[in-house]
């Protein structure tokens, strides 16, 4: 139900989007698509990429509000939240700590342990001399990712100390603390947040090694079971998980978590994203759409969490 009925209480909205992380371009694709929504919904809405001077882009053109849709570093991390919360503009999703603790994977994963939460086990990689104690203490196969990038940027799966190595070595090339993750054996799924509730999830299936950039944005071969075909109470357990999970890092508004179902039915939490795609290959409105939200409406209601009611 929505909380705000005419466009025009919106005022002028700041479509933020592009940003200079490695998800440039897929943020400007998720930001072209939700402005032209507002455009069709009538709420003055203008489409900013806000490049790597984001004060410069957003400041004395009289904005009311920002739909912040920069993806990775820079949009997605606490600074363009705490940016706005200086400027004392509204913006849509998380505030300034969620944003920061849901970007960097590795406190993410601290603080899900820290509430008893369930996260694959995992190994920081600083240097050459941490790959055969990681190896040791997970066991292969693991996944090696670096800690703040988003769309599996930087990810790789390593099977032996060869390939780790090798997984370590790119993802570096990031700039950002590097950890491999032992790798889980099920099915994945994803689960969206919106406001208070958790649409109904998706169940990923690709036939490459894992669902990587190429099967989030480009592969044709990648499957999207929405009804995810659990029966209802296991897909319920999951859901209250994923909502758990959000509450743990102070995630509000929208976003999503993604998890596996091991083969003997545990669930485990990877990751959530704070500011979610919006492509036409994104998973949030594609939960929406089971949920009977279409897209125009899926943009109204995220752009209503930067308004206090």
């Amino acid at each position: 139900m929505r909380q705000i009925k005419h466009p025009k209480d919106f005022g002028r909205v700041a479509v933020a989007m592009g940003g200079a992380s490695a998800e440039r371009e897929i943020s400007l694709l998720s930001g072209q698509r939700v402005w032209r929504a507002l455009e069709r919904l009538g709420v003055e809405a203008v489409a900013v990429d806000i490049g790597d001077r984001p004060l410069q882009a957003l400041w004395g053109q009289g904005f009311d509000r920002v739909f912040n849709i920069v993806h990775g570093r820079g949009g997605e991390d606490g600074v363009l939240q705490g940016l706005l919360e200086a400027m004392r503009l509204p913006y849509t999703g998380s505030g300034v700590l969620g944003s920061a603790l849901s970007m960097d994977k590795l406190a993410t994963k601290l603080c899900w342990r820290g509430a008893g939460l369930p996260t694959p086990a995992w190994y920081v990689l600083e240097t050459a001399a941490d790959l055969t104690p990681c190896a040791e203490t997970l066991g292969f196969p693991v996944i090696v990712k670096p800690a703040l990038e988003g769309s599996s940027i930087g990810t790789n799966k390593a099977s032996d100390l060869r390939e780790l190595a090798w997984a370590w070595e790119e993802a570096k090339r990031y700039r950002c603390p590097v950890f491999a993750e032992c790798w889980v054996d099920g099915d994945e799924y994803t689960a969206a947040l919106l406001k208070d509730e958790i649409l109904p999830l998706i169940r990923l299936e690709t036939p490459r090694t894992f669902y990587d950039f190429e099967a989030k944005y480009r592969a044709t071969s990648t499957r999207y079971l929405c009804p995810c075909g659990l029966p209802a109470d296991e897909e319920q357990r999951l859901k209250e998980l994923a909502k758990r999970a959000c509450q743990v890092l102070g995630v509000t508004g929208w976003g999503r978590v993604d998890l596996f179902l091991d083969h003997q039915g545990a669930p485990w939490l990877i990751e959530v994203n704070t500011v979610p795609g919006m492509t036409d290959h994104s998973l949030v409105p594609m939960a929406a759409r089971a949920a009977g939200i279409e897209f125009d409406e899926l943009v109204w209601q995220i752009l209503e969490t930067s308004v206090e009611v």
